[in-house]
């Protein structure tokens, strides 16, 4: 694999290094296990200093694109992608949009409404039996008295993440994940204090039949129905805080 000096324009060298090594990873130029040149290769090539090479693979270490081996056969080697990694990083991201202002609680409820329905409609036709014995449990878990708004929390994400996994899809499975794991824990955590675990957990059990029953509109129907609660709650949770805040800003009497 060659690469170009004239890649290399600005005085950001080691950045531009890593990223036209990244872009030769993406586009298939350079593949899982293959060999990296050396760090005197690789400086002749882009025309820079060994440092600066190695601060461009530090970098991309950094976001587990390659890893180095010692010995004989050591080397710089590309990293195959992991799935869970990426899946993981996905979930960062998708997190941080919101703690960022990026994405709203209604924009949460809408890409769940659309996407967690095919979802449904999958789980209704590939679900396994030991998909849906897993789904009672999660319900069973919720309706139990005593649990933690964290464990009711945790099960309610455990609970759709078996619809995903019950699709079949593995794609569809990864690109759930921003959701599942990384945006259904913000709306908890927004709504807890106002929802109904009763009134979800209802919502679950709709959605479990049906998807039992191999009827995927009806598990659709279901999940809007949840995904309508949910945003009501949205507003239940914005008055309960805006009356908050105006009886802590308000005038104490002597």
């Amino acid at each position: 694999m060659e690469f170009r000096q004239d890649q290399i324009v600005t005085t950001s060298a080691a950045n531009q290094i890593a990223e036209a090594i990244q872009q030769a990873i993406v586009s298939g130029n350079l593949k899982a296990d293959d060999r990296l040149p050396t760090e005197e290769a690789l400086a002749v090539q882009f025309g820079v200093s060994r440092p600066t090479v190695r601060e461009a693979l530090k970098r991309l270490a950094a976001r587990h694109l390659i890893r180095s081996r010692r010995g004989p056969a050591g080397g710089t080697f590309v990293n195959g992608p992991s799935p869970d990694e990426l899946a993981q990083s996905f979930s960062t991201a998708a997190t941080l949009m919101v703690a960022a202002g990026g994405v709203g609680l209604d924009d949460i409820a809408t890409v769940r409404a659309e996407m967690e329905a095919i979802c449904c409609r999958l789980a209704a036709q590939n679900r396994t039996p030991e998909h849906l014995v897993a789904m009672r449990a999660e319900i069973a878990f919720q309706l139990s008295e005593g649990i933690a708004d964290e464990e009711f929390c945790a099960s309610d994400v455990r609970f759709h993440r078996l619809i995903v996994e019950a699709g079949g899809n593995a794609l569809l499975r990864f690109l759930m994940n921003a959701i599942v794991e990384g945006l259904m824990p913000v709306s908890n955590m927004y709504i807890f204090r106002v929802r109904d675990r009763t009134s979800i957990a209802g919502f679950h059990v709709e959605i479990a039949d049906a998807i039992e029953a191999g009827d995927g509109d009806a598990a659709v129907e279901s999940l809007n129905g949840l995904i309508r609660y949910i945003r009501d709650q949205y507003a239940a949770a914005d008055k309960a805080r805006a009356e908050h805040a105006s009886k802590k800003n308000a005038p104490q009497g002597d």
